[in-house]
């Protein structure tokens, strides 16, 4: 994750409680070159101890836990796609059920109304509530 995108991925967590698993792989490299890594900037189990980890093989079976897309900008067609394909590519790992949430700097009314209708939740942390600025 980058120094932008970080700092709102833990911001939010904080709201929420849970474990959060930065850079949570969501597909594997393939070593054909034929399959790309995809990741996921954060997955929140809840119900488990507040922590960060990094820990990819933590089995989220029959748990319930929120994918986390953040980008520092403002909500667009990227970040919104990016929640979406998410969610679908972690059903495979079979979680009891899956909060989308896609965390920008700054909102659009169209396209917050668009990730309504598709169950993606809209999450804006500005700048200006970056810790570092302080």
């Amino acid at each position: 994750m980058s120094k932008h995108e970080t700092w709102r991925t833990r911001k939010y967590r904080e709201s929420v409680g849970g474990l959060l698993i930065e850079e949570f792989m969501l597909v594997a490299k393939s070593r054909d070159g034929r399959q790309a890594q995809r990741l996921l900037d954060g997955l929140i189990v809840l119900g488990e101890e507040k922590k960060l980890s990094n820990d990819h093989s933590h089995s989220i079976e029959g748990k319930d836990v929120i994918a986390v897309q953040t980008k520092a900008n403002r909500l667009g067609m990227y970040l919104m796609g990016q929640a979406f394909f998410s969610r679908e590519l972690l059903k495979s790992f079979n979680p009891k059920s899956i909060r989308t949430v896609a965390i920008c700097g700054k909102g659009d009314e169209k396209m917050d109304r668009l990730c309504k209708e598709q169950g993606i939740e809209v999450v804006v942390i500005p700048e200006e509530e970056n810790p570092a600025r302080a």
